[in-house]
C-alpha cells in the first residue's frame, strides 16, 4: 500500500484541499496537509481556458511537474483523462507518475461505463503505483441513477477509490459505503455534512474541489471593493515576504526569472 493509499485508511477521512498553482499548493502544505489535490477549474480558469473541455492537458502536466517534487503527496485532477482513447489516458498517467504525482482523479461525465472502465484499466497498467480515484457524475450531472452500477464497474477495473461529487444525503452515503470495496470520496459542500460527520458515515476522503479557488477569487473581489469604498480590506493577507518564501523550493533553472537579479515588487 502506498503512502497516499494509506491516508485513505486512517482514523479520520483524508481531508484534501485542492490547489490551482504552486503558491496555493505549498500554502496548503504549510498548514500541515500531508496531501494536496489540484482543481481542474482553477487550473483552467487561471490560464483562460474552459474546464471540462479537454483543453488543459499540458497545463495540468506542467503543474504536476512543478509540484511533484514537493514534500507533500500530490493528487491530480485530470478531468476525463483528456482523451477518449484509453491508451492516451494511460500515457498521461505514466507522465503524471513520472512527474511525482501519487494519485489521479478521472471523471466519467455520465459517458459510456465500459469506456471509463477501460481508461481506469489503462491507467493501472501504465502506472500501477498511481492511486486512481474514479469519479462518477451521477449526482453532479444527474439524479443519482446508476451510481452503484458505475462504481462497481470502476472498482472491478482497478480503481483504488471512487468519487461521487454532488452526493450529500447521509443515508445514501452510508448505504453506498456498505456497497463498496474501495474508499469513498465525497466533495465537501457548505450545505452538506461536516467532515467529521462524513467520517462517521464511512467516507474515507473529503475533497474541496474548486471551492478554495472560488473563495480566493471572491476574497480578491471583496478586497478591491473594500479599498474602492475607502475601507481596509477584510480577511487574511499574507505578506509579500511570506509569499516569496514559498517560492524558494523552485530551482534556479525552473524559475521564470532565472539568470535575472531579483528585486522587490509589490
Amino acid at each position: 500500500m502506498s503512502a497516499f493509499s494509506e491516508l485513505h485508511h486512517g482514523d479520520a477521512p483524508l481531508f484534501l484541499p485542492n490547489a490551482w498553482d504552486h503558491a496555493s499548493a505549498v500554502a496548503f502544505a504549510a498548514q500541515g496537509f500531508a496531501a494536496v489535490g489540484t482543481t481542474s477549474l482553477g487550473v483552467a480558469a487561471a490560464v483562460g481556458l474552459p474546464d471540462g473541455a479537454a483543453a488543459t492537458r499540458e497545463q495540468t502536466l506542467r503543474l504536476a511537474r512543478l509540484l511533484g517534487s514537493e514534500a507533500f503527496l500530490l493528487s491530480v485532477d485530470a478531468e476525463d483523462g483528456f482523451s477518449d482513447d484509453p491508451e492516451e489516458v494511460g500515457e498521461l498517467a505514466r507522465e503524471l507518475h513520472a512527474a511525482g504525482a501519487a494519485g489521479v482523479n478521472i471523471e466519467d461525465r455520465l459517458g459510456d461505463v465500459a469506456l471509463h472502465a477501460a481508461k481506469i484499466s489503462a491507467v493501472k497498467s501504465a502506472a500501477p503505483g498511481l492511486f486512481v480515484n474514479a469519479r462518477t457524475d451521477t449526482y453532479w450531472l444527474g439524479e443519482g441513477e446508476g451510481t452503484t452500477r458505475r462504481l462497481d464497474a470502476y472498482q472491478q477495473a482497478g480503481a483504488d477509490g471512487v468519487f461521487v461529487p454532488g452526493l450529500s444525503e447521509p443515508a445514501t452515503i452510508a448505504s453506498l459505503v456498505r456497497a463498496l470495496d474501495v474508499p469513498l470520496n465525497i466533495l465537501y459542500s457548505p450545505t452538506g455534512p461536516s467532515v467529521d460527520r462524513l467520517g462517521d458515515l464511512g467516507v474515507r476522503r473529503v475533497s474541496l474541489g474548486s471551492l478554495p479557488y472560488r473563495r480566493a477569487l471572491g476574497a480578491a473581489l471583496e478586497a478591491v471593493a473594500d479599498i474602492r469604498a475607502g475601507h481596509p480590506p477584510r480577511g487574511l493577507t499574507p505578506t509579500y515576504q511570506e509569499v516569496q518564501a514559498r517560492a524558494g523550493s523552485l530551482t534556479e533553472a525552473e524559475s521564470p526569472r532565472a539568470g535575472r537579479r531579483t528585486r522587490r515588487r509589490e
